[in-house]
C-alpha cells in the first residue's frame, strides 16, 4: 500500500474525509505539520526529513494547510514543498500554486493580466498615497475593502464606508492592500464558491452572508445552485492562470450584472459545499491526485524502464 502525506496542523473533518478517500484507493495517509519537517543537506541522506517518512519519501503530498508565521518561516515551509517536487514527489497543490494564491497582490495582478474581471486594487507602502486613494474612492461613492496580503476566512478584513472609518486604515506588516468593494446584485449579500479540480468546475454553491462577508466560517449559509457555464468558465480560467491542481474560486455578480472573481483559494475548505453537493468532494480530490499524478508517474517510469 502506498503512503500519502497530508500537510496540516488541524486534520479535523477534512483530514478524516481525505484519509477515507485515499484508503478506498489503496493508499494509507499520515498527517504531517510543516513545522516538524526540515532540510538535511548531507551526503547519502534524504534531504527533506518528514516525520514518519525518514527512510522513504511519501508517494505524494496533499497540502491541506500552511502554518502562519514570520516571512522566514513561511518561506521555509514553501521551500519544503518546492524541494519535494524537485525530488519527484507529486505535491497537490504545489509550492508555486500556494505562493500565487496566498499572496493576494500577485493573485489580483495575475487575474487582471489574464483578462478576468477582478475588483480595482491598490497595493502600496505609502500611507499618504493610501489615504488619498481611500478618500477619492469614498468621494466617488465607492466603499473600500482593506485586508492583509496573507490571510483567509475573512480574518483582518475591514470595510471603509465613510471618512471617519479612515481611522481603521492601517497597513498590515507595512503594506496596504486596498480593493474597491463590489456590491452584489439583488437583495442582501451573496456570492458563489466554485470548486475546480483538474481544470473542471465540479461543484458550485451560493453563499448568503449575514453581513457583507460571505465566508461560511463567519456564518454564511450554503445553497445549491445549477452550474452556470459563464461562472464555471471564469473559475476554470482563474485556476489555470494560477496553475493549480484544485481550488475554490469566489465569484460575485455585481450590481451591474457582471461576474467578478474576488478570490482564488489554493487550500479551500469544502465542508459547507459538501453539505449541498451530492458527490463526495474528498473522493474527487483523491482520485485526481492518484490518477493524474501517482498512476501517471508510475506508468511513465515503467515505460522508461522498458525502453
Amino acid at each position: 500500500m502506498g503512503r500519502i502525506a497530508i500537510i496540516t496542523d488541524d486534520p479535523g473533518w477534512h483530514g478524516k474525509q481525505l484519509t477515507q478517500a485515499f484508503a478506498k484507493l489503496g493508499f494509507a495517509s499520515d498527517f504531517v505539520s510543516l513545522t516538524d519537517c526540515r532540510l538535511n543537506i548531507e551526503s547519502g541522506r534524504i534531504p527533506v526529513v518528514i516525520p514518519g517518512f525518514e527512510h522513504e519519501l511519501p508517494g505524494a503530498v496533499f497540502v491541506r494547510g500552511i502554518p502562519g508565521g514570520s516571512l522566514e518561516e513561511v518561506v521555509f515551509y514553501l521551500d519544503i514543498l518546492h524541494a519535494l517536487k524537485l525530488l519527484g514527489v507529486p505535491v497537490y497543490n504545489d509550492g508555486r500554486a500556494v505562493e500565487r494564491s496566498v499572496d493576494k497582490a500577485m493573485t489580483s495582478f495575475l487575474l487582471h493580466q489574464a483578462g478576468l474581471f477582478t475588483p480595482m486594487t491598490w497595493v502600496l507602502r505609502s500611507s499618504a498615497d493610501a489615504f488619498n486613494i481611500a478618500e477619492n474612492e469614498l468621494k466617488n461613492g465607492h466603499y473600500l475593502i482593506t485586508k492583509p496580503l496573507f490571510g483567509s476566512q475573512g480574518e483582518g478584513i475591514r470595510r471603509i464606508e465613510k471618512m471617519t472609518d479612515l481611522f481603521w486604515l492601517t497597513p498590515s506588516s507595512g503594506v496596504y492592500y486596498l480593493q474597491r468593494f463590489v456590491r452584489c446584485a439583488g437583495d442582501g449579500f451573496s456570492d458563489y464558491r466554485v470548486f475546480v479540480i483538474d481544470n473542471r468546475a465540479v461543484a458550485i454553491m451560493r453563499r448568503r452572508g449575514k453581513s457583507w462577508l460571505n465566508n461560511v466560517a463567519r456564518g454564511a449559509s450554503c445553497e445549491a445552485v445549477d452550474l452556470n457555464p459563464v461562472i464555471a468558465d471564469m473559475a476554470v480560467k482563474a485556476v489555470q492562470t494560477l496553475a493549480m491542481d484544485y481550488a475554490g474560486v469566489d465569484i460575485i455578480q455585481n450590481s451591474s450584472g457582471q461576474y467578478v472573481v474576488i478570490e482564488v483559494n489554493s487550500i479551500p475548505a469544502w465542508k459547507g459545499l459538501q453539505s449541498v453537493f451530492q458527490n463526495d468532494i474528498a473522493a474527487l480530490l483523491a482520485e485526481d491526485l492518484v490518477d493524474r499524478h501517482i498512476n501517471r508517474k508510475n506508468r511513465f517510469n515503467v515505460t522508461a524502464v522498458s525502453c
